[in-house]
């Protein structure tokens, strides 16, 4: 059977590559210049806009911010195809209260045109040391396949992400989400930097990440860095984006392309959000320049 939504981001030959970026960038920018993207959402959106991008992947926690996001959106001709959202799946109760959560979101959000629902299981405890053990990711697969078989029949596509914490252990956690579901309806949001970091810096990993789970990935995170620092733009850097992008063109993967280029301690600071994120938006253009 074929993967619902792997080619997502189908376009005619010559058609604009649409790209989007998820809301943390902006966050994390605009704090480190002391602003609040959140508490004046137009001017935020209309930074979305003149930086260049086509669409938005906002962190949703509860139907009612569609209420304030959607008009915003389509004010500035920005588009949502994807939205991330939080969950917790690994404890029988919560994943229940999550799954919920998330389906009541997304059942409002599918009105606005979004087709990909994101999210990362949250860890037992951000920052912490604890890992969980084999039950509780056994729990947290079903839970996750549950999530997209409800998904799927809303016509919707759900992607899984990880963060490094899942790449610990073996990458435990990571393989499990992926084998511990059915490809139909879990499919799989690939945040490039994230196994790159989670594993060591290694580009070898993350490749073979790429060989493994491929045909599964419907989103694309876009992040670079340089000696393992995130860098102010995305642009050449530790990991070959070029060759990646080579890769996922040769076999057939179009995913849909999120940047998320954020700040961190040691991130350079020379220039303001809108540039920042315009010059990786012009970079991600020519990277990915045949997806179009």
């Amino acid at each position: 059977m074929a993967l619902p939504n792997a080619s997502f981001a189908e376009r005619k030959p010559k058609e604009k590559l649409h790209l989007a970026c998820n809301q943390y960038s902006w966050l994390t920018f605009y704090q480190r210049e002391k602003r609040d993207f959140n508490a004046n959402l137009d001017d935020g959106l209309a930074d979305v806009a003149a930086a260049g991008f086509e669409g938005f992947e906002s962190l949703i926690n509860e139907p009612r911010e569609l209420d304030r996001l959607v008009p915003l959106l389509q004010k500035h001709n920005v588009q949502m195809r994807s939205l991330y959202v939080n969950s917790t799946l690994h404890d029988p109760a919560q994943a229940e209260k999550s799954i919920k959560q998330i389906l009541a979101i997304a059942k409002r959000a599918k009105n606005t045109g979004t087709k990909i629902i994101v999210t990362n299981p949250n860890p037992i405890r951000w920052g912490g040391p604890e890992n969980k053990d084999d039950s509780q990711l056994n729990i947290q697969a079903k839970a996750l396949d549950k999530l997209g078989t409800e998904l799927k029949a809303l016509g919707l596509t759900l992607a899984y992400h990880n963060h490094d914490i899942e790449l610990r252990n073996a990458a435990r956690e990571f393989h499990h989400m992926m084998v511990g579901t059915d490809r139909q309806n879990v499919t799989l949001c690939l945040d490039a930097h994230w196994i790159y970091r989670g594993s060591g810096n290694s580009s070898v990993a993350l490749f073979d990440i790429l060989k493994l789970y491929g045909p599964r990935i419907t989103e694309l995170h876009l992040r670079q860095s340089r000696n393992g620092i995130w860098s102010e733009t995305f642009g050449p850097g530790d990991i070959d984006y070029g060759a990646l992008a080579r890769y996922l063109r040769d076999t057939g993967i179009r995913p849909h392309l999120v940047i998320e280029q954020a700040c961190e301690k040691g991130t350079p600071d020379t220039m303001p959000a809108v540039e920042a994120l315009s010059r990786s938006c012009k970079y991600a253009r020519e990277v990915f320049a045949d997806f179009t």
